[in-house]
């Protein structure tokens, strides 16, 4: 836009130790106003407000979707982090208290506690381990925490379907042998998936007191689904 200013009046100057100097003329004062505008993004028309539920779900599904697969090929990457939920974690704490209910225990009871162990171990462990991040100086939030310890149970829910597959035919000294080293092997997984996204948000100093109850954390889940045995 373009002004154009006349000044029609007389203006007088003082300065110090000088005698008054009077202007009296048109002073025309023009120039240009512009507005810096960001670059407009197709992403600032987009709402959900009147988005079909059936699209919400299936973009809920697909992202749930993709963190899996970062789980399963984990690599140093901020989608877990950026796009945090806990859908995930509790549809694989659920998951795995499901299947490791009904197995032995000293009580003649159905196995209903054992749902509610599973549940609370994976869910208070996983609080825990939060709150040490954070006393130690992380600097990710408490639920992008959550939402990567909950995400990396799922090589350990992988584990615990094939070894009540391979229970199925029999518990002799093979059968464990097998259920052994598929459960380190996926232990090892879930640990290295939670390090690779966890350990950059920690001082360097201080990493392997964030790594320790991680390990931890993922062994116990562990020795509950090589345990297992069915009633």
């Amino acid at each position: 836009a373009r002004a154009s200013v006349s000044l029609k009046a007389f203006r007088t100057v003082q300065f110090a130790g000088l005698t008054d100097v009077s202007i009296a003329e048109d002073i025309p004062v023009e120039g240009e106003i512009t507005v810096p505008v960001g670059p407009h993004s197709p992403e600032d028309d987009y709402s959900t407000l009147d988005e079909p539920v059936k699209d919400t779900i299936m973009r809920d599904l697909k992202a749930v979707g993709k963190k899996f697969v970062h789980v399963m090929y984990p690599k140093k990457s901020s989608t877990l982090l950026r796009d945090w939920d806990l859908w995930g974690p509790l549809v694989l704490c659920v998951s795995l208290a499901l299947m490791l209910q009904g197995g032995s225990a000293d009580s003649k009871d159905d196995g209903g506690p054992q749902f509610a162990e599973v549940f609370v171990i994976i869910w208070f462990g996983a609080v825990v381990i939060t709150l040490n991040s954070k006393l130690l100086g992380g600097t990710i939030s408490f639920f992008q925490s959550l939402c990567v310890l909950g995400y990396c149970v799922l090589p350990l829910t992988v584990a615990m379907l094939v070894c009540r597959l391979v229970l199925l035919a029999g518990s002799g000294t093979v059968s464990f042998i097998i259920r052994l080293l598929v459960v380190l092997a996926m232990f090892a997984w879930s640990t290295l998936a939670s390090t690779a996204f966890l350990a950059d948000s920690q001082p360097p100093n201080r990493k392997a007191l964030v790594v320790y109850p991680i390990f931890l954390f993922y062994f116990v889940i562990s020795w509950m689904i090589l345990t297992f045995t069915p009633q």
